[in-house]
């Protein structure tokens, strides 16, 4: 596999650590985010990775040349004229992430013990061009999956908005939390009409009308996301628990 992390993001919800800082740099018992990405995915031999970079994006760069990881083939996707979104993201760094091999993506401020092999061998049987990570939480937003877990939509808890992919599908659907994490074919890439700024999640719902975007239910590993400053505590506690496997 390859991979790709998203460390773009201004992290705006985690001020004032992000003030002289990108949230990729914020530290939680003296890892930042992105190393301990780094190391998780590494863990799972992957050693192709690529990083995009936007709010000072100086600091992430000079960050990985003064840590270098050995056996880590880091690429970095320099966003800094533009934040392009998660779609957008992928677009630029698609010359990084070609290839045969599947490609996982996953945002930089996830702390997660999940089982990558389940996931990939979860991806290779279904035949997915693209597999996303979900669970069965509250949230704002979901995403919706028929009974053979393809995705049928999308729906804001808040202002009722419905995007809707397979209409035949969409009244027996489940809505499930999108968690930030997902393996794609790299055929996936070829099938990029959007140009620009977009979110990857539009882009699943326009593909999800021909393809396969399928989800994977993760309801046994731990996972958060540092999304808000007053989540920091709980994210270090979690953080010791992973640093110590007990999670």
């Amino acid at each position: 596999m390859k991979a790709m992390i998203f460390a773009a993001g201004l992290g705006t919800r985690l001020k004032p650590l992000t003030l002289d800082r990108p949230k990729a740099l914020v530290e939680l018992e003296g890892h930042t985010l992105l190393e301990r990405s780094i190391r998780y995915l590494k863990a799972y031999g992957i050693t192709d990775i690529t990083v995009n970079v936007h709010h000072f994006a100086w600091m992430v760069t000079e960050f990985l040349r003064h840590h270098e990881n050995t056996g880590i083939h880091l690429h970095l996707s320099d966003e800094s004229e533009e934040l392009l979104d998660t779609g957008g993201a992928i677009l630029k760094a698609r010359d990084f992430l070609a290839g045969d091999d599947p490609i996982l993506l996953m945002n930089v401020d996830i702390l997660t013990n999940l089982d990558l092999n389940r996931l990939l061998e979860s991806h290779k049987q279904s035949g997915a061009l693209a597999s996303l990570v979900v669970r069965n939480r509250k949230t704002s937003r979901y995403l919706l999956f028929d009974q053979e877990n393809q995705l049928t939509g999308w729906k804001n808890e808040i202002t009722g908005e419905l995007k809707i992919c397979r209409p035949h599908q969409i009244d027996t659907s489940t809505p499930l939390a999108f968690s930030g994490m997902q393996l794609i074919q790299p055929h996936l890439l070829d099938l990029i009409t959007e140009t620009g700024k977009f979110s990857i999640i539009d882009l699943y719902l326009r593909l999800a009308a021909t393809e396969q975007i399928m989800a994977f239910t993760d309801a046994d590993s731990i996972w958060m996301d540092l999304g808000k400053y007053e989540q920091l505590d709980d994210a270090r506690t979690l953080a010791r628990q992973l640093d110590s496997g007990l999670a």
